[in-house]
């Protein structure tokens, strides 16, 4: 059997691990100890019902696909800006750069709406109606890109989000709202026996390999060497013993 090395930080984390979950079975711990060595932090990407090992991971993938941002261009209209220091989210015109602030306009999605139905640069068709395409933005750069007033119309690239359609000043704006609103974390020991989602294949790989039955006993080989966990080995020992002899039982009768 191969040693299996655990460092003092991670004794030091199983040790407030199973003060906190006394009764932790085998798996579970192991999955613990899992997390803390190859540092993981799965993580649910909710849309799309995928569990992948880490934020950083489902963010290179999405990347990686072009799922995730596009560089947009939009335009700034001249004249008196409808924005201020005080709003906090705007509806851009993407065809002549006309914009509605939450603040400033009583309705201004509802605005948006009739503009772009009605705007004579919109020569977007859809069953011969004008399509009612506007971009909609939360962040602060890209609002205060509407503040100042304009002599003549200015072009700016910006990014839109692939997921929720928003308009952000850098790719950084786009992943940071994507972590905050679209993944959620979820312990490393309750990742194989979830059945909501899909683990992502390079992921469910992973797992299945460390869970080998000669990698888990050479995690209660090394466990057994620290005192603090000499009851709980013997515990699993002993549940072990039990789930082996029940088949054998059943079998007599």
């Amino acid at each position: 059997m191969t040693k299996l090395a655990v460092s003092d930080g991670i004794i030091s984390e199983m040790e407030g691990f199973l003060k906190k979950n006394r009764r932790a079975d085998l798996i579970s711990t192991y999955l613990f100890f899992l997390e803390k060595k190859h540092k993981l932090d799965p993580a649910v990407f909710i849309r799309e019902k995928k569990i992948y090992q880490s934020k950083d991971e489902l963010v290179r993938n999405l990347e990686t696909q072009g799922k995730l941002w596009r560089e947009t261009e939009i335009k700034i209209q001249i004249g008196k800006p409808s924005v201020n220091e005080l709003t906090k989210k705007v509806y851009i015109c993407p065809f002549t750069g006309k914009v509605f602030a939450d603040n400033t306009h009583p309705n201004p999605q509802d605005a948006i709406y009739e503009w772009v139905s009605k705007c004579p640069e919109n020569t977007e068709r859809k069953d011969g109606m004008r399509v009612k395409k506007f971009y909609i933005s939360e962040d602060p750069e890209v609002i205060k890109s509407y503040i100042k007033e304009q002599k003549e119309p200015l072009k700016k690239m910006v990014y839109s989000s692939l997921i929720t359609g928003k308009l952000f000043n850098s790719r950084n704006g786009v992943i940071e709202d994507f972590c905050a609103n679209q993944i959620r974390s979820i312990p490393m020991r309750e990742v194989p026996t979830q059945n909501r989602f899909e683990i992502q294949e390079d992921f469910l790989e992973f797992i299945q390999t460390q869970l080998e039955e000669s990698k888990i006993a050479a995690f209660v080989e090394a466990l057994s060497q620290y005192e603090p966990f000499a009851k709980h080995v013997a515990r699993w020992m002993e549940e072990g013993a039990e789930e082996e002899q029940e088949p054998e039982e059943e079998s007599q009768e």
